[in-house]
């Protein structure tokens, strides 16, 4: 009960969660320098997928090793997990995955970011009006429109502005993605009062990386192998991105309201333009008027569906 209540106070909340927002927006420059190191070309749909399945098949394994050592034992799976495993890695990983790549491939990335980004609102929506877990309160729902608009104002140029649109092919995949994401997370939320979410986040990577590889290389994907072991760091740490940040995202999720997690991830596409500013040299774009107002409007999004929370609501 103690480790619940430091869970859900708000200092550890907000440090968690932007660990994880963190981590997640680390994926964006260290996703494209794998694709230059392993010879990928950003428009080889298959072979990107075949990547991502070798990465999350990865931190599945890194997940249940670590948890395994601090357990002092082999965890494993209950037969009664085993279909719930499957669900959770549908959603969270092998549909989410699959939609995004081949959406991104036939999109704009302004519109793909803005798209992903906006996981949290969808969350918020399903847990108040799908599941039912919690109310959908005003501060929720400015906080979303903040949030989401800060997406929106972060990706739009004030010189020559942006025009979007829409295919099925494209954002209208690119937009499943976002909502299996957000379905994901609503998941965990559920399944965490009968499973440890630790073992569920292990074991739906493994399920999902290894269907993504199978599909990947039966479609004709090939990476190519490099004699640098730098390449295979970077690899083993987008590996340990997805099993670290997941991982902690759920225990998050157990131990507080839907709304008061999912509105963090608003700033997972801030840390992504602030990190490639690092790494990749685009310090420029980095620092533009449009993404100074961005961070004010998630920070203030974020704000305001926290600073009244006691509980659930």
């Amino acid at each position: 009960m103690e480790k619940k209540n430091r869970l859900s106070d708000l200092p550890v909340v907000f440090l968690l969660a932007m660990l994880c927002c963190f981590l997640w927006g680390s994926a964006t420059p260290a996703i494209k320098k794998g694709y230059e190191i392993f010879g990928i070309a950003n428009s080889d749909t298959v072979s990107i997928i075949l990547f991502a399945g070798i990465r999350f098949f990865l931190a599945g394994i890194l997940v249940v090793l670590f948890q395994s050592i601090i357990r002092k034992e082999f965890i494993k799976p209950t037969k009664e997990a085993v279909p719930y495993i499957f669900k959770l890695s549908l959603a969270q990983t092998i549909v989410q995955y699959f939609c995004f790549y081949v959406g991104l491939a036939h999109t704009s990335g302004v519109t793909g970011t803005i798209l992903s980004g906006a996981s949290g609102f969808f969350s918020i929506l399903l847990a108040s009006l799908l599941f039912r877990y919690e109310k959908l309160t005003v501060p929720k729902i400015i906080g979303c429109i903040m949030g989401f608009g800060g997406l929106v104002i972060m990706n739009v140029s004030f010189s020559g502005g942006t025009v979007f649109s829409f295919t099925l092919s494209g954002e209208g995949l690119v937009l499943l993605s976002t909502i299996s994401l957000a379905l994901s997370g609503i998941l965990v939320k559920k399944y965490s009062s009968r499973f440890d979410v630790v073992m569920l986040s292990g074991y739906q990577f493994i399920v999902g990386g290894f269907v993504m590889i199978a599909v990947g290389l039966a479609l004709g994907g090939r990476i190519a192998l490099v004699s640098s072991i730098s390449a295979y760091i970077l690899l083993l740490y987008m590996a340990l991105i997805s099993a670290v940040a997941y991982s902690v995202w759920g225990i998050l999720m157990k131990n507080n309201p839907v709304s008061r997690v999912s509105i963090f991830n608003f700033m997972t596409p801030l840390f992504g333009v602030l990190l490639s500013a690092i790494f990749l040299g685009e310090v420029e774009q980095a620092l533009q008027l449009n993404k100074l107002i961005a961070l004010v409007l998630v920070c203030g999004g974020i704000y305001i569906v926290n600073r009244k929370y006691g509980g659930a609501e």
